[in-house]
């Protein structure tokens, strides 16, 4: 699995109209792609939530890396730096995946999570894979994925809710969610 997100910072003042008609009209074309675990076509709103800023935010588990690099080199990642211009991709290695027991996630969470230059690497991801068993057993949580920056040494906790908890660090609006091969992603820790 790996995981993939960028956020597309918009003006203050900006319509977010616009990007709810665009998810609304051009979502589906990742409904069925292939190698695709799934897609939440996540927005921040400045205001809403306590969001400071307007965001387009997709974020994405791929299940193969030939899906990943089928939509980056693809018409649908062109289409969208053309409108918006190209975006700082981030990327993580997966690490681990759950499923929760939630039917409809309306909105999602992200956290990153920097280790420490002096910390056990394991420790770190032993500790954050606890907490992953944790949050699926929430009822309000659809699912819930782990990954890893390890250039940087960076954690990334996702998690799609039917209603988000108000102390999380970054909370999103889903608008769509494409899962394809949703079924297809490994559950569990990911070695």
């Amino acid at each position: 699995m790996h995981a993939m997100h960028y956020e597309i910072t918009l003006p203050a003042d900006y319509d977010m109209g616009i990007i709810r008609t665009r998810v609304a009209t051009r979502g589906s074309a990742l409904d069925d792609f292939p190698g695709l675990g799934l897609k939440a076509f996540c927005m921040r709103e400045r205001g809403v939530d306590g969001s400071p800023v307007n965001q387009y935010a997709p974020f994405y588990l791929w299940r193969t890396a030939e899906g990943m690099n089928s939509f980056l080199w693809g018409p649908g990642f062109r289409g969208l730096s053309a409108d918006f211009g190209r975006p700082t991709v981030q990327h993580w290695v997966g690490l681990a995946f759950e499923r929760g027991t939630a039917t409809t996630p309306t909105a999602a969470t992200k956290r990153t999570e920097h280790i420490p230059a002096d910390t056990d690497p394991t420790e770190a991801v032993d500790q954050a894979l606890e907490e992953l068993k944790q949050r699926k057993d929430h009822p309000e949580v659809y699912a819930t994925a782990l990954a890893i920056d390890p250039r940087h040494w960076e954690l990334v906790h996702f998690t799609l809710w039917n209603t988000a908890p108000h102390d999380a660090d970054v909370r999103y609006q889903v608008l769509h969610l494409s899962r394809p091969e949703l079924d297809d992603l490994s559950a569990g820790r990911h070695w």
